[in-house]
Order: structure tokens, then sequence, then C-alpha cells
């Protein structure tokens, strides 16, 4: 449909619009849409660190990014043979190995300097410790000392390495921060209401509201698309730590009844999904998102415990 002066549409728009806020689009109207780009990460080069570097997670985390060409600090707290292994797998040129209690504000501190020092800036945190009580306790057995524990194990140490993460990025103007919770914050976990509470305060209220302060530390510009924060939240994962649980079959049943995709996540799985969101070019429009990596999982049963076979998840 034509314009009342009849002028052709492109022209109209552009004189209508001198110094239009959205020159994109209309350049994207006159000359068609752009050719979509390659799925490269773009992360060669980047630096990453990723807490908790050790485990099963953590190391493929380590493992995802050292494959796209970024240099990883692998932090860990106990792990340190784990660690050094690691360390020698992925090259020690591109690498720094460094210890730190997370729950210590100093021994953060440390940590982040010994990164800034070796490479001189962090471009991604990738916020994956946390430690928890293994057996089951329920909230009216529980004491408050492992309450206590549980929360600074889990969400203080992601409120200290987030914080002083956020402060390199306001010097810096860009960074991406990508937080590990759990599918125990979105759906809760029987015997572990303190691990199930930390992970739901990191997986909304501190991925909702460090996305918007994050916007302000590094702003979007011509040629950034700005500081983001998004969140992982894996369920049944194949890691060491699950290793005696996972060899029951009748648990392996009733863990994947709930889930669409009856199998369980392997650490590759959490992996690819960091690459993804700590890459600014493939989710460069992602901000503040809970992703949950968890095979379709609900809070109620999907298959009866007789139709999963063990030997397939």
């Amino acid at each position: 449909m034509q314009p009342a002066d009849s002028r052709p549409i492109s022209v109209y728009l552009v004189a209508a619009s001198p110094r239009c806020v959205l020159c994109g689009l209309c350049v994207e109207f006159l000359l068609g849409p752009a050719q979509p780009a390659s799925m490269s990460s773009e992360l060669g080069g980047k630096v990453i660190l990723v807490t908790g570097a050790s485990g099963g997670i953590g190391s493929a985390i380590a493992r995802g990014f050292a494959n796209e060409g970024a240099s990883v600090v692998l932090h860990y707290r106990s792990g340190r043979e784990a660690a050094k292994a690691l360390q020698q797998e992925l090259g020690v040129a591109n690498t720094l190995s460094v210890r730190a209690d997370l729950t210590r504000e100093a021994e953060v501190k440390k940590l982040f300097a010994q990164a800034m020092k070796r490479f001189g800036r962090i471009d991604s945190l990738i916020a994956n410790a946390g430690s928890w009580e293994t057996r089951d306790v329920p909230l009216q057995e529980m004491s408050l000392a492992q309450w206590r524990k549980t929360f600074d194990g889990v969400l203080t140490t992601t409120f200290l390495t987030a914080r002083e993460f956020l402060r390199i990025v306001r010097k810096q103007k860009r960074g991406n921060l990508v937080l590990i919770a759990s599918t125990a914050g979105v759906f809760g976990e029987a015997g572990h209401a303190d691990y199930a509470a930390a992970k739901a305060a990191i997986a909304y209220g501190l991925t909702r509201t460090l996305k918007n302060e994050i916007a302000r530390l590094a702003p979007h510009t011509r040629d950034y698309c700005g500081g983001r924060v998004n969140c992982i939240c894996p369920g049944w994962t194949v890691v060491p730590r699950l290793a005696a649980k996972l060899r029951d079959r009748q648990a392996l049943r009733k863990v994947t009844a709930t889930m669409a995709l009856p199998r369980l996540g392997r650490s590759e799985d959490v992996a690819n999904a960091a690459v993804f969101l700590a890459s600014d070019k493939l989710s460069r429009h992602m901000t503040g998102q809970t992703m949950v990596l968890a095979g379709g999982m609900e809070g109620r049963l999907l298959w009866k415990p007789d139709e999963i076979d063990p030997d397939l998840v």
C-alpha cells in the first residue's frame, strides 16, 4: 500500500525518519534480511573462570570452553589432584589452577586477583561450585548448623564470586555470568530443603536481579550486546558423587519416570549449555533466563516404573 503522497514506500520511510533509531530495521527493509551468521561461539581468546572445576560437571564445563579456544581458570577447593590433572589435559599455557575456599571473602578476592594477574581480564564467570549434605534429612530433623553450612556452601559462595566478578565487569564494561543452580530449586527435593531453598534463590531471585544490575555495569553499545546473566538448572546428572545411588535400578526408574526424555543428563549437556550462554554471539539477546536441563522433568510421574528400562537411562 502506497503512502498518501504516492512516493515509493522505501523513499517515504527514509524521508520521514532521517534520524530513525531503528535504522537497522530500515536497512533490512530496503535491502532485505541479512544472511544467517555462522554458529561459531567466538569464544576463542576469551577468559573463563569456572568455580568447582575439579568436579564432574565443572571439569566438563572447563573442557567445553577449552575446546572453543578459550583460556580457563580452574578453581578448586579440595580436589587438587583432579584440578592439576585437568590443567595438564587442557594445556598449562592456556589454563590457571587456583585453590580457594569460596565461603571466605579474602580467598575469593585472591582467586580473582590471580586470574587477573595471569590473563588481564575475565570475560565470563561460570559459578558452578556448591556443596550439600548428601544424606536425606527432613526439615524437622535438620540442625541449624546444617542449614547454615549448606547456605554458605551454595549461596554465599555464589554471592562472593559474583560480587567480585561484577566489580571487574564494572571496570571492563563487558562480561557475562552463568549461574549453576539445580532442579531442586525448581521442583523442590524432599530431604534437602536447605539445598533446594539455596538453589531456588540462585535460579530466580539472584538471576533476575543481577541481569538488571550487570546491564548498567556493561551497557549495550553499537558493537556489544551488553552484560548478561543466565542460569542453568541441571537435573539428575551422571557424576561421581551420585554413582552409588545411580547403581540402584529401582532408583533409576523412579528418577526418570518424571522425565519426558527418560534419560539421565551427562556433564557434557551442562557444558554445552554453559558455552551457549557465555557466548555473546550465540545468546546475545538472552539474559535473566533460567534454563532447566533435565529431559523435560515435571513434578509428576510421566511413566510407570515398569515402563522404564534402566539399561537405557
